[in-house]
């Protein structure tokens, strides 16, 4: 959130692309959080989402100059988030392949179960249901996920994130309306 009087982020990435990191620093502080709710719901794990989001602000850092001073500052900045998360998935799905491929040469590694504070039940349950659902989401096909975080954990509408993604907002409904049935069936909750 901006206060009265404080510049637009449009006006600080201006600044910015001249070289003033002390504006970019501002962008990066009002925009960190959400970005990082965003690529932590992609990406399904926090230290993950915690280096894709560096990532994807020292991209944003480096790619300054072809910003268009006319665009809006957010969807720009998140764009490049999304770029970075879907990198991010075809690396992970590489290693995975990897992985299996030389499975059959490796012994099978132990599981590591987290202990649980029997003092915080309640915290310890839902911090599980949201890493549940976190991983949910992120076991998704992008075409249901990029959606449904565009306009949940992005705050965009449905006509925004048809724009973002080059489709219709009917599309968008339809897509989330899936998105949200595939949770249901995974997560067990009930519809409706």
């Amino acid at each position: 959130m901006t206060s009265p009087g404080s510049p637009t982020d449009e006006a600080l990435a201006a600044r910015a692309k001249l070289g003033e990191r002390a504006a970019f620093e501002e962008l990066v502080r009002r925009h960190k959080d959400g970005l990082y709710r965003f690529v932590r719901r992609y990406v399904g794990h926090a230290d993950d989402a915690y280096d894709v989001l560096q990532d994807c602000l020292a991209s944003a850092w480096l790619g300054l100059h072809r910003y268009e001073d006319d665009r809006p500052f957010a969807p720009w900045i998140r764009t490049i988030a999304l770029n970075k998360c879907r990198d991010f998935g075809r690396r992970q799905r590489v290693r995975a392949f990897f992985l299996r491929a030389f499975a059959a040469d490796r012994e099978a590694g132990e599981t590591v179960v987290p202990a649980v504070d029997e003092a915080e039940p309640d915290a310890a349950l839902e911090s599980e249901r949201l890493d549940r659902l976190d991983r949910a989401i992120a076991e998704l096909p992008a075409f249901y996920k990029e959606p449904l975080l565009l306009t949940t954990a992005g705050g965009l509408s449905h006509d925004e994130a048809a724009a973002m993604l080059n489709t219709t907002a009917k599309a968008i409904e339809m897509r989330l309306y899936r998105a949200r049935r595939k949770l249901q069936t995974v997560l067990g909750t009930p519809e409706g």
